[in-house]
């Protein structure tokens, strides 16, 4: 009987080696079950709306959003139309500095006495030909001819200021016709 015992006591031994080693295995595959049932769980991270739900949104969002962007839109357009009639403002008013300036040259140099070919100008020779014909009165003609070209000078200088200001003046009329639109 000691020999069948015995083999029942191996055999038991066997079993129970075996039974530590499954539970060993066991245990280090269990060990890992919490972060497992973390990573597997499945999360909702987008939820699932309706399409009609989604297409009130979107018309929410454009009820907002269009309003605003016409609105900047607008004013950006204002900004960009005034920056222009600023500058053409300017521009004129450039030219009609560059008008005075030149005016004013021309007659700095027609009162110094000129060029020869300016004191001849259209009248025929002007104060040479009175000096060669050794007219008594060529003094009075000479200072009668600068008093005109004065006066010619003063005049052309007057009619550029006065249609440059017209443009002007039009240019804000037609700014204030955009600002009451």
């Amino acid at each position: 009987m000691a020999s069948s015992l015995s083999s029942s006591v191996t055999s038991l031994s066997t079993s129970l080696h075996l039974l530590d080693s499954s539970i060993s295995t066991l245990s280090t595959g269990v060990a890992d079950l919490p972060r497992l049932s973390s990573v597997l769980a499945t999360t909702r991270h987008f939820e699932l709306l309706p399409e009609s739900t989604l297409q009130a949104a979107q018309k929410s969002l454009l009820g907002e959003i269009v309003p605003g962007v016409e609105r900047l839109l607008k004013v950006a357009a204002e900004e960009v139309e005034k920056v222009e009639r600023r500058e053409e403002g300017l521009r004129a008013r450039s030219e009609l500095l560059e008008g005075r300036l030149g005016k004013e040259e021309v007659r700095r140099r027609s009162l110094a006495g000129g060029t020869t070919a300016t004191r001849k100008g259209s009248f025929g020779g002007g104060i040479a030909a009175g000096k060669k014909e050794g007219n008594v009165g060529g003094g009075e003609k000479a200072t009668e001819l600068k008093r005109l070209r004065r006066e010619k000078e003063r005049l052309k200088y007057a009619v550029e200021r006065l249609e440059l200001q017209g443009k002007q003046r039009e240019r804000e009329l037609r700014k204030s016709m955009a600002a009451v639109r």
